[in-house]
């Protein structure tokens, strides 16, 4: 029998005869279960941004982005490179052009990053799903060429594709010589029917328009080459993260050598995912931190505990309990009082998630992809949390009888 938790346990729920030990008590538990909640919560919350953020940008990142390792442009039909459709698991391979273009739309006008795609692209991508207006079609059935542009852009410039004017895209000639008296001479203009408005986030909506390859190679005095090799992989062969397997990555790397550089999804938006785990890190040892200070009310819990339990103290005393007995009691009763408080805390933190994800009571401001606070509660980070607050709580009994 371990008589320290037994005795512990029976002061837990005990009626104290000094009221203010029940409230400091019941104070420490409450302070550690809402520390506990907000871990859980918060975390699970930001658990569904990040979901968001990843399928924001997985939505237009391809499985496998090939570029020139010098940054250049090169021909996608070159050797090796036109080997890759035959790769395992190759669902289609596309190339993409892009380049700072200046737009004009009636009497606005706004400099942008156009990207030029082949027909592919729209099969393969998942901009679609992310239409506000028109649709994803580049090039009509009479072989006009149309642009999709961001949400941004189309703000910036007025722009709606229900209505008649035309977007022209202009880009400097390379061969052309500067005239005084006429500068647009040396000018390439193209003029495409806006046919779609995509909206993503702040930074795509603001940077890209899509228009078809052909269109931009033409403005950019580009024949054959484009910018870059985007590689897309059928579902079934990707890995249980949605990433290309990396022996495949490296095979297809090795043998397009070291004139090109490859990337999975991750590689590509490095920068976002590092910065995604630091928020999420610095969160948690924030909210931790607010937990080990709430846990120092179990110094004064027990301290007030153990003044009025002396004289149980000196029964067990002279029945042959040790200093080591005792001090393992009032141990046990501080960390009791943090379980207690754990138990509460993980329960109430689940239960708000849930109630969040099934009926979004808390609503996002403003005008977002989504209209309610996502939430993602994992299994990690809930016994991360459980772990964490229950080892501060018997840290803070065990100093707090040292």
């Amino acid at each position: 029998m371990n008589l320290p938790g037994f005795i512990a346990r029976r002061y837990l729920f005990a009626k104290k005869s000094h009221n203010v030990i029940n409230i400091v008590s019941g104070i420490s538990a409450a302070g550690i279960a809402t520390g506990c909640a907000a871990l859980i919560i918060i975390l699970s919350i930001y658990n569904g941004f990040d979901r968001i953020i990843r399928d924001l940008s997985d939505s237009h990142t391809p499985d496998l982005l090939i570029q020139a390792a010098d940054g250049r442009r090169f021909d996608p039909a070159a050797e090796p490179l036109a080997a890759l459709r035959s790769e395992p698991g190759v669902r289609t391979t596309c190339g993409t052009l892009e380049e700072k273009v200046y737009l004009r739309y009636g009497e606005r006008q706004c400099v942008a990053t156009a990207k030029g795609v082949d027909p592919d692209y729209q099969q393969v991508t998942g901009l679609q799903d992310y239409l506000t207006e028109g649709s994803f079609t580049l090039v009509d059935s009479t072989g006009r060429p149309g642009a999709v542009i961001g949400r941004t852009l189309a703000l910036e410039l007025g722009l709606r594709p229900v209505f008649l004017t035309q977007l022209e895209v202009w880009f400097p000639s390379r061969s052309a010589e500067i005239s005084l008296l006429d500068p647009f001479s040396a000018l390439h203009r193209e003029v495409l029917e806006p046919r779609g408005i995509v909206s993503l986030e702040q930074g795509f909506d603001k940077k890209y328009v899509f228009v078809p390859l052909a269109t931009l190679r033409t403005l950019l005095e580009e024949p054959e080459n484009v910018s870059a090799v985007e590689v897309y992989f059928a579902p079934e062969d990707l890995s249980r993260k949605g990433l290309v397997p990396a022996a495949q990555q490296k095979h297809i790397a090795a043998a397009l050598g070291p004139g090109y550089t490859v990337k999975n999804r991750h590689q590509q938006n490095d920068t976002i995912y590092k910065l995604l785990s630091y928020e999420k890190i610095a969160i948690y040892a924030i909210l931790l931190f607010i937990v080990l200070i709430i846990s120092c009310n179990i110094f004064g819990s027990l301290s007030m505990l153990v003044i009025e339990k002396q004289a149980d103290v000196k029964i067990l005393e002279s029945m042959g309990a040790d200093r080591k007995l005792t001090r393992g009691i009032f141990v046990r009763e501080g960390w009791y009082i943090s379980l207690l408080g754990v138990a509460i805390g993980t329960a109430i933190g689940l239960l708000v998630c849930f109630l969040q994800q099934q009926f979004g009571i808390v609503k996002m401001p403003g005008n977002f992809v989504v209209d309610a606070y996502p939430v993602v509660v994992r299994l990690q980070d809930v016994l991360l949390t459980v772990a964490s607050v229950s080892l501060i709580g018997w840290l803070a009994a065990r100093l707090a009888r040292a």
